[in-house]
Parts: structure tokens; C-alpha cells; sequence
């Protein structure tokens, strides 16, 4: 059999509207607010287990208009408000050298005197996070969500949605079984699902549990 190579290192931009929802209903629908500017609390802490989903959602808001992302190691100049932006998004706030806390604490202090929006993420609830003292009371004031990740259950309805919108049939018995012998993060699990659309087409066989194991093998 022709082995086909997953590209586990490609994925589709991260937007708000390609996020799986799950049980983030509210978070996304707040989100959307920040994302249009019309939200009225301007400060927002997401946490959760890695994986959950919290880059994406950042990504996802900073690909509008005037949003600034910001990774931990940014650098002090990246922390500093401009007139331009009024969206700031500081990823993984608990990786924050102790410098970098003292930026991010100023940062929080002029988005607030300006009117700006702020959003975090962190592996944890503030009231834990391994940072300064004010900076932690800083990041819980405004509103914060446990960004929870999705269930199995979640994850074979997304990707049956996929497959649906691609017109592929695939057989009751595939999506679990790949959920337990596969890697079980979304984007592998997406890459998987072109590489069984691929090979069934290559093969003319449908999608079923035999298909998807011969697949598995030749990735071994």
C-alpha cells in the first residue's frame, strides 16, 4: 500500500469561527463581543488544560482590525500601548519573565485608562497563577472562563460534521476507534480525516474500520 504522510504541522488559521465550541457556548459568544468591540467588560481571563483551545481563541481575535498578540517572550517594546491597537491578547500569562509581569501589569493599567480591551490566557485560574501579586489581582477582575475542551463525544460530532460537509460516508465503527489509537488533539485528528478521504478515493474502497487500520499501520 502507497504509505500516505500525515502533515501534522499544517493546520487552518486559527479563527473565531472555525473554533469548536463545545461547552464554550458563552465564552464564545462573548469573545465575538470583544472581537467587534462591542463587549462591555474589557478585561477577560481564559484558563485551561494545554490543548483546550485558549491560542486559538487568541488568534482567532487577533486577526482583526487594531488586535495585538503577544507571547510571553514578546519583549518589552510588544507590551507598550499605541493609539492603533485597542485589542491585546497576552498568551500563557504564567510563562511571563518577572519583567515581563512588570510590562503586562503597566500594559493592564493603560488599556484600562484608554478604554481598550484586554485578554489573557494562563494554565490556571489568577488566583493561582505563579506571578506577582498585583498582576494576579489584576487579571482577575474582569470576567474568567475555564476554557474546557471537548468531549470524545464532541470530537466525533465535529469530525462527522467535517466529513458530512466534504460528502464523505464513513462507517459508524471509525471515529471511535480512531479517538482510541490515535493522537487525540483536533488537528491530527483533521489531518487524519483527509488522509482516509484521500486514500478511499486512491483506493476506491469506502471509509470503513478495515480502511482506517491499514492507514493506521503505514504510519507506524
Amino acid at each position: 500500500m502507497k504509505q500516505l504522510v500525515l502533515d501534522l504541522g499544517a493546520e487552518a488559521a486559527h479563527r473565531l469561527d472555525n473554533f469548536e465550541v463545545g461547552q464554550n457556548a458563552e465564552l464564545a459568544h462573548v469573545l465575538h463581543q470583544v472581537a467587534g468591540r462591542a463587549a462591555r467588560e474589557h478585561f477577560l481571563y481564559l484558563w485551561g488544560e494545554p490543548a483546550a483551545g485558549k491560542t486559538h481563541l487568541l488568534q482567532g481575535l487577533a486577526a482583526t482590525p487594531g488586535a495585538r498578540y503577544l507571547r510571553p517572550d514578546a519583549g518589552s517594546a510588544a507590551f507598550t500601548y499605541t493609539p492603533d491597537t485597542d485589542l491585546y491578547l497576552i498568551d500563557d500569562v504564567q510563562l511571563l519573565s518577572a519583567a515581563a509581569q512588570i510590562d503586562a501589569f503597566a500594559l493592564f493599567n493603560q488599556v484600562r485608562e484608554h478604554g481598550a480591551w484586554l485578554v489573557c490566557t494562563g494554565n490556571v485560574p489568577p488566583a493561582v497563577l505563579p506571578v506577582r501579586e498585583d498582576l494576579r489581582t489584576r487579571l482577575a477582575w474582569g470576567l474568567v472562563y475555564q476554557v474546557h475542551g471537548l468531549s470524545d463525544e464532541d470530537k466525533i460530532a465535529a469530525l462527522s460534521q467535517a466529513a458530512q460537509a466534504r460528502g464523505l460516508t464513513i462507517s459508524p465503527a471509525v471515529l471511535p476507534y480512531l479517538l482510541s489509537h490515535f493522537q487525540r488533539d483536533m488537528r491530527s485528528l483533521s489531518s487524519m480525516l483527509d488522509a482516509l478521504d484521500q486514500y478511499s478515493l486512491e483506493t476506491q474502497r469506502p471509509v470503513t474500520l478495515p480502511l482506517l487500520r491499514d492507514l493506521l499501520t503505514s504510519q507506524q
